[in-house]
């Protein structure tokens, strides 16, 4: 059973355009086939190496690119690594089997934005498609639980040198459940340009460009255990 962090929901009004990056062609052809079929979204192109993608996706500029981890040659990580540089708006959402924590933290740190489990049921992936490119960072429910968990450790354990405010920690931790900026100017009764402001500082002292970068680092994913991830990409 599988569970982002908290969404809310969005009707397309543009569809989203997808591309897809993996090396086992029967997951890639299912990945395809759940796109295509989907109201609200279209596929934009996909491949079965990082090399490939390398060279078509800049021209492409999908809005959400699902990687792979495991890859021929590249690894999807540093295919993030190269592109995140050159596509700042597109999301990317690490499709695999690996649940351990320096592959969570590494792909979050090269600039991947969510970080899905193969085993993600149909209707899961597409939701997380649709809430990464409005803002959410989806993850599957034992990665969230990670995230979470370990922020809450990290404050205790955080480096001095990082500085943050109580109310710098407050909103990062509130970006690390998923919450929009929307969302947490109203929980925490301020406005949307005071929690841009209080998220620039964070991004400043973490010195990270990210949500999904800000979060790993100051959270300090690497501390944890490693776990087992799941199979296979399974049609409904």
């Amino acid at each position: 059973m599988t569970a982002t962090f908290r969404w809310i929901g969005y009707k397309a009004t543009v569809a989203i355009a997808v591309s897809i990056i993996e090396d086992d062609a029967q997951a890639r052809k299912i990945l395809a086939g759940w796109v295509n079929h989907a109201p609200g979204f279209r596929l934009s192109g996909d491949w079965g190496d990082a090399e490939a993608a390398l060279a078509a996706l800049p021209e492409g500029k999908p809005n959400v690119v699902l990687m792979d981890i495991n890859l021929p040659g590249m690894s999807g990580v540093d295919a993030v690594k190269k592109l995140k540089p050159v596509l700042p708006e597109t999301q990317f959402v690490m499709l695999t089997v690996y649940e351990d924590a320096d592959h969570i933290y590494n792909a979050l740190a090269a600039g991947a934005t969510g970080y899905l489990l193969k085993e993600t049921p149909r209707q899961e992936l597409l939701k997380a498609l649709e809430d990464v490119h409005h803002g959410g960072s989806p993850m599957t429910s034992n990665i969230a639980r990670k995230v979470v968990q370990s922020f809450g450790q990290a404050r205790s354990s955080a480096s001095p040198a990082h500085d943050l405010s109580p109310r710098e920690q407050e909103v990062l931790d509130l970006l690390a459940r998923g919450y929009l900026y929307k969302e947490i100017a109203e929980r925490l009764n301020i406005s949307v340009p005071t929690v841009n402001t209080y998220v620039r500082r964070v991004y400043e002292k973490l010195h990270v460009r990210s949500r999904a970068q800000a979060v790993a680092k100051y959270a300090h994913l690497e501390r944890f255990s490693q776990g087992n991830g799941g199979d296979h990409v399974q049609p409904e």
